[in-house]
């Protein structure tokens, strides 16, 4: 599912938000900075964590249609995919 940067930006917020106050709730942590600041960068990283993975999954793609252009007829795209996925993800060290 392809997000348009509002989107991304409002789910991460949110996710963000229900992270902290779970956290919150349950006492498991004691904010030595703002909260604000706090749910901030924890926006910023979880956004930089979709854009690796958006970006890993254009590079599979990319890869998948070479693949499919040098071995017409005998390559099975639903196959290679997840191999190719969990490969390239853990040779860039992106966490699915």
């Amino acid at each position: 599912m392809k997000l348009s940067g509002g989107q991304l930006q409002s789910l991460t917020e949110k996710v963000a938000e229900k992270v902290l106050d779970h956290w919150k709730k349950q006492n498991l942590v004691t904010f030595k900075a703002d909260e604000k600041k706090v749910l901030t960068r924890m926006t910023e990283v979880l956004k930089r964590d979709l854009q690796k993975e958006y970006d890993l999954e254009r590079e599979v793609h990319k890869m998948l249609d070479e693949l499919e252009n040098s071995h017409r007829g005998e390559f099975q795209r639903s196959k290679m995919y997840p191999i190719l996925k969990k490969k390239l993800a853990k040779d860039k060290k992106v966490i699915l």
